[in-house]
C-alpha cells in the first residue's frame, strides 16, 4: 500500500499549481450528551452506548416514546438510527405481545445495512427481516408470519404489502412505528408517490385498528418538518440541532485550469477529478467520488483505473443505477470489505450506508443542492478521523457561482424540498390502488383532500365504479382491468423502463422509458461499467434497445425540437419590468437527430437525422413576458432577441437550484421571440414531470432573487461569446444556438433596473 500522506500535504498539492481557489477548515466538534426522561426496560438497557446518548438522540427518543411523530435532521454519522432503534426495541419487550415496526428505505443496500445493525442489538423477541425484491420466497413467507421488524422499500410496500394487506393483518394490527429513512431524497415525483403510499398505509392500519407513529430521518434540508408533514399528512416535530462529535474536515474548492480565455473553456472537470482521485489513492487514501450522470461516472472510473499503476488499477469501481442487482451487491461487498480503494458513483451512494473508513470525498461538480453537498462530503470521516473533501467546480452556472462566492457554499441555508400531492397524474393512480385495497368512502377525505375530484376522474375513465353500501353510503370500488399497481413507476412519472440488450440478447441495463429517445436512440453511444455500446436499434414498441460493443472513440448528443402552449394561467405578478405567470403548459418534444463528436477533442464528426414520435408533457411552468419597448430600452436589436431570450433562459435554469432542491435535469425551458398567444417575447421554465413536481411554484415565489442571481451569473463570467459557465447548457436540444450573452445581460439588468450593463 502507498505511504499515507497528511491532509495538509494533499492540500498543498492542490495549491501548488493554482488549482485551489478556496480552502474551508471545519473545526472538530465535541459531543454534548443528554438523559432520557425515564429509564429503559432492563432487558434493552444494553442497547445504549456506554458513553451515553447525544442530546438530540435523547430528545428524539423521548418524543417517540410519547407517541409524537418526529423528523431527525442532523448530520452524517450523528446517530440518527439509534433514535428509532431504541423505541422499536422497547415496543417489542413491553406489553403482552411484541409491537411491530415498518422501516422504509429508498434503496435495498440501506435496508441490508440496517438489518445487520438490528441483529447486533441482541434484543429478546426481536425478529428482523428484509422484504424486498432480493428476498427469497421462503424468507418472504417467514417474514409475513414472524417478523416484527420489517425493512423494505417503497416499491415493495406498493407491490408486495398494501395490495395483500389481509396477509399482513397481524403485523399491521400491531404496527407502532413507521420509519422513513433519507427524507431528503423524497422530493418531487418520488416524494409525491411516497406521500400517497403513506396515506394508503395509514388507511390499511386503520382497518386493523392501529395508528402508527412516524419517524423520518434526513440530512440537513430546509424546513424538514414541513416536508415530513406533507408526506404523512399530519404534524411532525423537528429534531434538527446536532450534538454529536465530528472530526476535523478540510474542504477544498478546485477550479480546473482555463485553457481558452476568450471562449471561457476550462479543462474538463472529469479530467481534473480523475487527477485528484488518482493523487489521493496514490497517497494511501480511500476515496469516494461523486459524478452527476451515469456516463460521467463510467468515464471517471475508467480514467482513474488507467492512471493508477497495475497493482492498484483493479481497486477502482464505478457504481450507479441501471446495474443488475448481482452487480450492485458485488460492489457493495467489496466496499464494505475494504478491497476497493476508490469508488466512483452517482448519487446512488450518497445515502447513509456505512461503507467503511473513507478518508476523502471528491465531487465532480457541485451536486445541485446544498443538502446533497453536505451529505456527499459527509461520506468520509464517519469514524471521527480527519478527512478531506474536494469540490471540483464544473463549467456550468451553479458551479461557477460558488467558485465566485465560496463562502456562500458554507453559509447559505439549505434549500427546501417539495412534493405535489395534488398532481392528478400521481394522485389518480394511487386512488385506484387504494380502491382495490378497500373501497373508497367519503371518510377517506382525511387522507386525500382532492378525493371527490379524483374519484370523479376515475369513474369517467371507467376505472372506478360507485357501489353504495347497505346504509346507502357511496363507495368507489376498483373496476378497471387487472391490478392497478403495475401501472405506477414510483421513481419517476415515466410509464416504465426500457431494457438494453447485447448481441446475444442478454440484458445490459435499463433506462426510463421517458428518457429513451434522448439516451438510447438508434446510433447513440451508451456507457455501462466503463464499456461503450452503440445502439443499433431502438424499438419503443418492444421497449428494447439493441446494442453492440463500441471502441469509445466518439460520443453522441441528441437534438430536439420543442413546442409549448399555455393550457391555463393561474397567478401573475410583475418582476421588475417583466410580467411573471404561473400555470399549466403543454410541451411537445421531438428528438430530430443527434450529433457525433470525437471523445478527446469534442470536435463534431457528423449530424444524423432521426424520425421519432413526439412526446407530450402537460406540466406546471413559470413564464416571463416582456413588452416590445423593453427590448428597445435594453438596446437589443430585433435579430438578437431570439439569442438574448435563449441565453437568459439557460442562465436562469442553471442557477435555479440555488432556490429549490432540484437540478437542471428536473426542469426544461423554451424561449420564444413572439409567443403564439400574446406575440410577446417570452421565456418558459417548466417542471420536467407530468403535472409538475412543485418546482415551478418555488421558482415563482423566489423570482426576484432568482432573476438577480441570473444577472450576476452573466456579469461575473469573463468569457466573450458565452460559455458553459454562463449561457451554454449541456441539455440544449438546439446545440446552444442562437445565444447572445451580452444581450441577455442587458435584458435582465434593464428589467431589474440595475446599473448600465455595458
Amino acid at each position: 500500500m502507498a505511504e499515507l500522506s497528511s491532509i495538509d500535504d494533499l492540500v498543498d498539492q492542490l495549491d501548488a499549481d493554482g488549482r485551489l481557489v478556496h480552502l474551508e477548515t471545519i473545526a472538530e466538534r465535541f459531543g454534548t450528551y443528554g438523559e432520557l426522561a425515564r429509564p429503559l426496560p432492563e432487558s434493552i438497557a444494553h442497547t445504549l452506548p456506554e458513553s451515553g446518548l447525544f442530546r438530540h438522540q435523547a430528545q428524539a427518543i423521548d418524543l417517540l416514546r410519547d407517541r409524537q411523530s418526529v423528523v431527525i435532521a442532523t448530520g452524517t454519522a450523528s446517530g440518527k438510527s439509534l433514535c428509532y432503534q431504541v423505541p422499536i426495541a422497547e415496543s417489542i419487550v413491553n406489553g403482552i405481545r411484541p409491537g411491530s415496526s415498518l422501516l422504509i428505505y429508498p434503496t435495498k443496500a440501506l435496508a441490508q445495512d440496517q438489518l445487520r445493525a438490528f441483529g447486533d442489538m441482541d434484543v429478546p423477541g426481536m425478529q428482523a427481516s428484509t422484504y424486498d425484491g432480493d428476498t427469497p420466497r421462503e424468507q418472504r413467507t417467514w417474514a409475513r408470519t414472524n417478523a416484527n421488524v420489517l425493512l423494505t422499500n417503497p416499491e415493495m410496500l406498493h407491490h408486495g404489502i398494501l395490495p395483500h394487506h389481509a396477509k399482513w393483518a397481524t403485523f399491521l394490527k400491531r404496527l407502532e412505528y413507521v420509519v422513513i429513512d433519507e427524507l431528503h431524497v423524497l422530493r418531487g415525483i418520488f416524494g409525491t408517490h411516497v406521500a400517497h403510499l403513506l396515506r394508503r398505509l395509514q388507511r390499511a392500519c386503520a382497518l386493523y385498528g392501529s395508528t402508527p407513529t412516524f419517524v423520518f430521518t434526513s440530512a440537513t434540508i430546509g424546513t424538514p418538518s414541513v416536508l415530513a408533514s406533507e408526506l404523512c399528512g399530519h404534524e411532525v416535530v423537528p429534531v434538527d440541532q446536532d450534538f454529536s462529535p465530528c472530526g476535523p474536515r478540510q474542504v477544498a474548492l478546485v477550479q480546473p485550469a482555463l485553457i481558452d480565455v476568450d471562449r471561457g473553456v476550462r479543462q474538463s472537470p472529469a479530467t481534473e477529478t480523475i487527477r485528484v482521485v488518482t493523487e489521493l489513492v496514490l497517497s494511501g487514501r480511500r476515496v469516494i467520488a461523486f459524478c452527476s450522470s451515469r456516463a460521467l461516472t463510467e468515464r471517471v472510473a475508467a480514467g482513474v483505473a488507467r492512471a493508477l499503476p497495475p497493482e492498484l488499477s483493479d481497486t477502482v469501481r464505478p457504481y450507479r443505477s441501471g446495474y443488475l442487482a448481482s452487480e450492485r451487491r458485488e460492489i457493495e461487498a467489496e466496499l464494505v470489505s475494504g478491497a476497493v480503494r476508490a469508488v466512483v458513483t452517482t448519487s446512488a451512494l450518497e445515502l447513509g450506508i456505512d461503507i467503511g473508513g473513507l478518508d476523502a470525498t471528491v465531487l465532480c461538480g457541485f451536486p445541485g443542492t446544498i443538502a446533497s453537498f453536505w451529505q456527499q462530503i459527509g461520506r468520509a470521516g464517519r469514524s471521527g478521523q480527519e478527512s478531506l473533501a474536494v469540490l471540483v467546480a464544473g463549467d456550468d452556472q451553479l458551479d461557477q457561482w460558488f467558485a465566485n462566492h465560496p463562502k456562500d457554499l458554507f453559509e447559505r441555508s439549505p434549500e427546501p424540498a417539495v412534493v405535489n400531492v395534488d398532481n392528478p397524474n400521481i394522485l389518480d393512480p394511487h386512488l385506484g390502488c387504494a380502491a382495490y385495497e378497500q373501497p373508497l368512502m367519503p371518510a377517506d377525505a382525511q387522507y386525500w383532500g382532492d378525493l371527490d375530484d379524483g374519484v370523479r376522474r376515475l369513474v369517467v375513465g371507467d376505472e372506478l365504479r360507485i357501489r353504495p353500501d347497505r346504509r346507502r353510503i357511496p363507495r368507489a370500488v376498483w373496476g378497471g382491468r387487472g391490478m392497478p399497481f403495475h401501472r405506477i413507476g414510483l421513481r419517476s412519472a415515466s410509464p416504465g423502463e426500457l431494457k438494453i440488450v447485447d448481441e446475444a440478447g442478454d440484458k445490459i441495463g435499463t433506462v426510463e422509458l421517458g428518457r429513451a429517445a434522448n439516451l438510447v436512440h438508434t446510433g447513440a453511444i451508451y456507457l455501462h461499467r466503463g464499456q461503450p455500446w452503440k445502439i443499433r436499434e431502438l424499438d419503443l414498441h418492444a421497449r428494447t434497445a439493441y446494442a453492440e460493443r463500441d471502441d469509445g472513440s466518439t460520443w453522441t448528443t441528441a437534438m430536439s425540437d420543442i413546442a409549448i402552449e399555455v393550457v391555463s394561467s393561474g397567478q401573475s405578478k410583475p418582476v421588475g419590468s417583466s410580467m411573471l405567470h404561473l400555470g399549466m403548459v403543454k410541451v411537445t418534444t421531438t428528438v430530430t437527430g443527434y450529433q457525433v463528436r470525437e471523445s478527446g477533442s469534442r470536435d463534431l464528426v457528423e449530424s444524423v437525422a432521426l424520425d421519432l414520435p413526439p412526446q407530450e408533457l402537460i406540466t406546471t411552468a413559470i413564464w416571463y413576458e416582456w413588452q416590445p419597448e423593453m427590448m428597445q430600452l435594453a438596446g437589443i436589436a430585433d435579430f438578437k432577441i431570439p439569442g438574448a431570450l435563449h441565453a437568459a433562459e439557460h442562465a436562469a435554469i442553471g442557477i435555479l437550484p440555488l432556490f429549490t432542491i432540484c437540478d437542471r435535469w428536473d426542469v426544461g425551458g423554451v424561449s420564444i421571440a413572439a409567443a403564439p398567444e400574446t406575440e410577446l417575447p417570452t421565456i418558459f421554465i417548466y417542471d420536467g414531470y407530468p403535472g409538475g413536481a412543485g418546482i415551478a411554484d418555488l421558482a415563482y415565489n423566489a423570482a426576484d432573487r432568482h432573476l438577480h442571481a441570473t444577472a450576476e451569473v452573466l456579469d461575473n463570467c469573463g468569457c466573450q461569446t458565452g460559455c458553459p459557465s454562463c449561457v451554454q447548457s449541456p441539455k440544449c436540444g438546439n446545440g446552444n444556438e442562437p445565444l447572445e450573452k451580452y444581450a441577455a445581460h442587458a435584458l435582465i439588468s434593464t428589467t431589474l433596473g440595475l446599473d448600465d450593463p455595458f
